[in-house]
C-alpha cells in the first residue's frame, strides 16, 4: 500500500520509505513514478526475506560500519547493500519476478 506523507519526508529529504508493509512518499505525483516505487518494492522484498526486523538491525548495523569507515554518512548510505541492489535494480521493472532469495548479498 503507498501512502502520501509529505510533512515528516520532507524533513527527512527524502522521497520515500518502505516501512514493511507500507510505502511512504513525498509526493502524490510520485505514486506514478514507476523506478522510485520499483526501488521501494525491493526493500519490502528484502524486509520479508529478513523477516522484518533482522533488516533493520542488519540495515543500521551496516550503515555504522560504513560510517565510521568513511566518515561520511552519504556514502555510508550509497554502501548499504539493500540499497545498492535498490539502485542497481530500480530501473529494472521486471526484477522482483526473476530475484534470487536474498540477493542483496552479492552487494556485500
Amino acid at each position: 500500500m503507498i501512502i502520501v506523507c509529505q510533512k515528516p519526508l520532507k524533513k527527512l529529504k527524502i522521497n520515500g520509505i518502505a516501512l514493511f508493509p507500507f510505502i511512504f512518499i513525498r509526493k502524490p505525483e510520485d505514486k506514478e513514478n514507476k523506478i522510485l516505487i520499483n526501488h521501494e518494492k525491493i526493500h519490502l522484498r528484502q524486509q520479508l526475506e529478513m523477516l522484518i526486523i533482522f533488516f533493520y538491525i542488519f540495515y543500521v548495523i551496516e550503515y555504522y560500519y560504513w560510517f565510521f569507515k568513511l566518515k561520511n554518512a552519504d556514502r555510508a548510505y550509497q554502501r548499504i547493500s539493500f540499497e545498492r541492489e535498490a539502485y542497481a535494480k530500480e530501473r529494472d521493472l521486471s526484477y522482483l519476478r526473476k530475484r534470487k532469495f536474498w540477493n542483496f548479498r552479492k552487494y556485500l
